[in-house]
C-alpha cells in the first residue's frame, strides 16, 4: 500500500490507523498485501501434480501448516520429518498420515532411505536458522532438490553449497504469494529508477510472533530495494516488535494472530519534511506462506523433471512463470 500524505514521524499511530483487516462493521476497509482473500489471480492454475514431498520442521507451526497444505493439494506427504533436537521420539498427525520425527544425527541415514523409496522427492525446509546451512549441505550432498523456507543462517554459504553441488534449490526469504508480487514490484522500481528516493529518510517497523528469532528477511529485501533507490539505512535502527502486549496495543495485531503474524511498515520522508510515503503489508496467520511453499515445491519438481539448466530459483521465478495456484483455505 502506498499513501501520500502530510509528513509525520514514525510512531504507533500509523499502525493503529491501518487496522485494515478487522475494522468496524460498515467502515470502508483498505486492502493491503495481507488480504489475500481480496486478491483474484488471473493466471490459470498449473496442471495438478502428485509427487512425494518431505517437510522438515513438522514439529513447528509453519512446517505443520506446509505439510497440511501439501496433503490438501494432493501431494504424497513422506511420513518423515526432522527436528533440531536429538531427544525427540514422537509422531505428528497430518491428515491421515503419521509423520515420524527424527533428530539431526539420523538425518543422513534416513534421507538416504527416503531417496531409495521416493527418488523424485522434493524437500521443504522449515526448521531453525542455525540448521539452515547444515541441512542444505546434506541435501546437496545427497542430490535432494529442496525449497528453503527457513530464514537466517549464512546465506552466502547457502548459495555456494547449491552452486558447488549443482543441485536444484528454491531459496526465498518470503513465500507469501502476494507479498512476493509486492517485492517483485519493488525490485523493478529499484532497477528502473535508481536514486529516485535519494536523500529520503527511512524508518522501518516490523512485528512478528515472539518465536521468530531473526530479523525479517522480507524487511531486509525491501530495505535493499530502497537502498538502490538512493536511501541510506542502518539495520540497527529497525524497530522489531516481539512483545505480545505491544503488538496488541501499539501495532494492532488481532489477538487470535499474536502467535502467527507478520506486520511491516516502511515510512519515507523527504529531506525537507514536505513529502512522505508509506508502504505497508500485513499478514495474519500462516496459510499464505504454506500455500506459497507448496507452489514452490511444485515449480521445483517441474524444473527437476525437465532437467532445466538453471539450478537456483526464488519465488519471483515462480511468480514470473505463472505457477501460482489461486488462493484458498485448507
Amino acid at each position: 500500500m502506498l499513501s501520500l500524505r502530510p509528513p509525520c514521524t514514525l510512531s504507533p499511530a500509523p499502525w493503529r490507523r491501518r487496522r485494515t483487516l478487522h475494522g468496524a462493521a460498515g467502515t470502508p476497509q483498505r486492502v493491503s498485501a495481507a488480504a489475500p482473500s481480496a486478491i483474484v489471480e488471473a493466471v490459470s492454475p498449473p496442471a495438478r501434480l502428485s509427487f512425494p514431498i518431505l517437510v522438515n520442521g513438522c514439529t513447528g507451526k509453519m512446517g505443520l501448516s506446509v505439510a497440511e497444505a501439501a496433503t490438501s493439494s494432493g501431494l504424497h506427504l513422506v511420513p518423515i520429518s526432522f527436528s533440531s533436537r536429538d531427544t525427540l521420539d514422537r509422531t505428528v498427525r497430518v491428515g491421515h498420515t503419521d509423520v515420524r520425527i527424527y533428530g539431526p544425527s539420523a538425518r543422513e541415514d534416513v534421507l538416504s532411505s527416503v531417496i531409495d523409496e521416493f527418488p523424485d522427492v522434493v524437500v521443504v525446509d522449515y526448521t531453525a536458522p542455525d540448521s539452515v546451512n547444515a541441512n542444505a549441505e546434506l541435501y546437496c550432498k545427497l542430490g535432494l532438490p529442496f525449497v528453503m523456507g527457513t530464514t537466517g543462517g549464512d546465506r552466502q554459504l547457502l548459495y555456494k553449497s547449491v552452486q558447488d553441488s549443482n543441485n536444484y534449490a528454491l531459496i526465498s526469504p518470503q513465500m507469501g504469494k502476494q507479498v512476493v508480487a509486492f517485492l517483485a514490484a519493488m525490485e523493478i522500481m529499484a532497477e528502473q529508477f535508481p536514486g529516485a528516493f535519494s536523500g529520503y529518510h527511512l524508518e522501518v517497523l516490523e512485528s512478528h510472533q515472539a518465536g521468530k528469532l531473526d530479523i525479517s528477511g522480507t524487511a531486509k529485501a525491501v530495505i535493499a530495494c530502497f537502498e538502490k533507490l538512493g536511501v541510506s539505512y542502518d539495520m540497527n535502527r529497525m524497530v522489531k516488535i516481539r512483545d505480545p502486549e505491544q503488538q496488541l496495543e501499539m501495532v494492532g495485531v488481532p489477538e487470535e494472530h499474536i502467535e502467527g503474524h507478520a506486520f511491516h511498515l516502511y515510512h519515507l520522508t523527504s529531506p525537507d519534511d514536505s513529502v512522505s510515503f508509506e508502504f505497508q503489508h500485513n499478514v495474519c496467520g500462516r496459510s499464505i506462506y504454506a500455500e506459497g511453499s507448496v507452489d514452490a515445491a511444485m515449480f521445483l519438481h517441474r524444473k527437476v523433471r525437465s532437467n532445466d539448466s538453471k539450478r537456483i530459483y526464488d519465488m519471483i521465478d515462480v511468480l514470473r512463470e505463472g505457477s501460482m495456484r489461486p488462493y484458498r483455505t485448507f
